[in-house]
């Protein structure tokens, strides 16, 4: 009897994941590889990003691993050309680069009316522009053959949340990108190209790790405040997001296209009340 292959499978597909070297990052390049894709993990962190590699290797996987900064166009377009000669082809980018700038966090008490808008700026340019510049780049060659990219938005683009400002900003701009690039995209290239995007709610990463946790571990009032929102009451764990990405990479969405999708524990469905 002749195997199906599953809808979900992402057999024979190639992968770009930038920021593949942060805390989400991870998650993502492990589920990947157990859908079977061959990864490129893009990061800054040459000694993280090998060990990922290694990682996927070891378990059977394939990867290669490229050293570029999401903002530098030549970093782009060199890791680009690196890629067509390794594997000929793209099929899939997830735009996981990105993440609060500790300079930009509006602390307590501070005068509203005189912002770091510098440190605003560069986070607004790090998760807009850092998703932006690698779509131009790695778009070109996924619109080709067909395929999927896939943005990574925050609940913070959904409700108010204090202090993020910068942050809260560049991630409202990408649900808007994704619904625009999506439309634009398809007036092009019909079917062939979509972009979607994850909605994640809390999930304890390096950026936002003491603004939500104390030194032992425990929960800082902005920590309590989210886990009292959040239906589920807890944090969410990074594997939480690889089945949504997964789907919105593989054929199982071939007709979703400009959407952002929630996977936060019911936090933007909660009023409080």
């Amino acid at each position: 009897m002749k195997e199906v292959e599953s809808p979900f499978s992402l057999k024979n597909k190639v992968v770009v994941v930038t920021g593949a070297t942060g805390v989400l990052g991870e998650a993502f390049v492990n589920g990947l590889n157990n859908a079977g894709a061959s990864i490129i993990v893009l990061g800054r962190n040459e000694e993280i990003a090998k060990l990922r590699t290694e990682e996927v290797v070891n378990a059977g996987g394939k990867a290669i691993y490229i050293i570029a900064d999401v903002l530098n166009e030549e970093d782009l377009v060199a890791a680009n050309t690196r890629i067509m000669e390794t594997y000929g082809r793209i099929d899939g980018l997830v735009n996981a680069a990105g993440g609060n700038v500790a300079e930009a966090v509006i602390q307590p008490g501070s005068d509203i009316f005189d912002l770091n808008v510098t440190a605003l700026k560069q986070a607004f340019d790090l998760n807009l522009f850092g998703t932006i510049l690698p779509t131009q780049v790695f778009g070109k060659e996924i619109a080709k053959n067909g395929g999927s990219i896939v943005n990574i938005s925050s609940a913070s683009a959904v409700q108010a949340i204090t202090r993020v400002l910068g942050y809260s900003l560049a991630k409202s701009s990408i649900e808007s990108y994704t619904k625009w690039m999506a439309v634009e995209l398809a007036n092009r290239y019909g079917d062939k190209i979509r972009m979607n995007a994850l909605v994640p709610g809390f999930f304890i990463t390096h950026q936002n790790r003491a603004l939500l946790t104390n030194p032992d571990g425990s929960l800082t009032a902005r920590g309590h405040a989210i886990i009292a929102k959040t239906p589920f009451k807890r944090f969410g764990e990074p594997d939480e997001l690889i089945g949504g990405l997964v789907y919105l990479l593989s054929d199982a969405s071939k007709f979703v296209n400009g959407e952002n999708i929630k996977i936060d524990g019911g936090f933007s469905a909660f009023s409080g009340v």
